[in-house]
């Protein structure tokens, strides 16, 4: 059972940095897209970014040139670096980890960025 844990949010002020990681275990890695969505409140779950196992990324025109979106496929783990912090990416954070035939999520990490 693959199981993804979250970390590194909190409360930065506007313009600032974050670094959120998801440690990836139960399975093999390399087979799954790695990616992360977020949820404002009162809002539906978006997409932020998508890592496939050779790399390449896929961006929300929201956060591009904005965040990037790493893996480490030794280490089973992905990041996202986010810089430029605005008001509005405040919300929770999820890991997700996506093949074919299945989905699964993380717990989330909650991201306050204060104006």
């Amino acid at each position: 059972q693959v199981q993804l844990v979250e970390s590194g949010g909190g409360l930065v002020q506007a313009g600032g940095s974050l670094r959120l990681s998801c440690v990836f275990s139960g399975s093999t890695f390399s087979v799954y897209f790695m990616e992360w969505y977020r949820q404002a409140p009162g809002k539906q779950r978006e997409f932020v970014a998508r890592i496939a196992s050779g790399g390449s990324t896929n961006y929300a025109d929201s956060v591009k040139g904005r965040f990037t979106m790493s893996r480490d496929n030794a280490k089973k783990v992905v990041s996202l670096q986010m810089n430029s912090l605005k008001p509005e990416d405040t919300g929770v954070y999820y890991c997700s980890a996506a093949s074919f035939s299945s989905t699964y999520w993380g717990q989330g990490t909650q991201v306050t960025v204060s104006s």
